[in-house]
């Protein structure tokens, strides 16, 4: 069960666990995702366990409180994490020698909270981590998501992939991976994304995945155009904000969509895509995308059989 207050940045989830004398433990594992480096992160995972514990005790007032790890998972581009890890480490202690510090710490609040840096992982380390074939993927995928060695690195799983793709519920996660690829990676990524997810799924499975996720892209498209088109309305009025907003939107969704297919799209095509304002040729192009295996049958479909192309 998830904390409303908390569901945005971490996940808490609540475990049994038999120690080795016998005895059964409750424990919360509290884990925080980071990209960036968060000076206070120690003040702001004691925030977290002391709402857990304070939840904890009105529920079960008769109980003492459950262990509580607090765990904080960094996969940013700023190097290694360099915040403190203690809590009273943030604070300014008196005195000119560390004998009076450390008489001052004893006074304020202790807490420290685990750290799994996977910046200081090494590829190796990281595939030779227990656990299920997408945790690996999903640690692989975070270290190195924000490096330009990923899209040279994608190709190098495809066996990783493919036990992701076997295992039960695996189409479901394989297309989580992907949307995360998609959405955070460059044109680099898009294209190694697109050859591994034809390595590892046949031709049905792929175009049904490419629908799924094309339903998405429009629908943000949609979203897109919307907010673009509030904010341009200030200007030049809502209605051309929004139209322009949303030709846009679907414009880069079928960039998108053509990259995660492996189909090579010139500058000069890309900028006629990203140039065209006609909401039914972007419709036109973008159903042509979730088949076409060349850019000419999204671009120009049905030109020889009408005698004309698409504006």
């Amino acid at each position: 069960m998830v904390d409303p207050e908390l569901r945005e940045t971490e996940s808490d989830l609540l475990f049994t666990a038999r120690l080795r004398t016998g005895r059964s433990l409750l424990l919360y594992v509290l884990l925080e995702h980071q990209s960036s480096v968060d000076r206070w992160m120690a003040l702001r995972m004691l925030r977290y366990v002391v709402r857990h514990v304070e939840r904890w005790r009105q529920e079960h007032p008769e109980h003492m409180l459950p262990v509580i790890l607090p765990l904080v998972m960094y996969h940013g581009p700023e190097g290694a994490w360099s915040a403190p890890r203690r809590v009273e480490d943030l604070f300014e202690l008196p005195g000119d020698s560390e004998e009076e510090r450390q008489r001052w710490r004893a006074w304020v609040p202790r807490f420290e909270y685990l750290l799994d840096d996977l910046t200081a992982e090494r590829e190796e380390a990281l595939k030779a981590r227990p656990g299920p074939p997408l945790a690996r993927l999903a640690w692989l995928v975070l270290r190195y998501g924000r490096t330009e060695e990923l899209a040279r690195k994608l190709p190098e799983w495809v066996g990783l992939f493919a036990q992701v793709q076997a295992a039960p519920e695996g189409a479901e996660h394989l297309r989580v991976v992907i949307r995360y690829l998609l959405w955070t990676g460059d044109k680099a990524v898009h294209d190694a994304t697109g050859q591994v997810l034809h390595s590892v799924l046949d031709e049905q499975r792929t175009e049904e995945l490419m629908r799924s996720y094309g339903e998405e892209l429009i629908e943000q498209g949609r979203q897109q155009g919307l907010a673009q088109g509030m904010e341009k309305g200030l200007v030049r009025g809502r209605e051309e904000g929004l139209a322009r907003g949303m030709s846009r939107g679907r414009a880069e969704s079928i960039l998108r969509i053509l990259a995660l297919r492996g189909i090579h799209v010139e500058e000069g095509a890309r900028q006629r895509v990203l140039d065209c304002t006609d909401l039914d040729t972007l419709d036109r192009w973008f159903d042509r995308a979730l088949q076409a295996t060349t850019l000419c049958e999204v671009l120009d479909g049905g030109a020889h059989a009408s005698g004309r192309k698409d504006s």
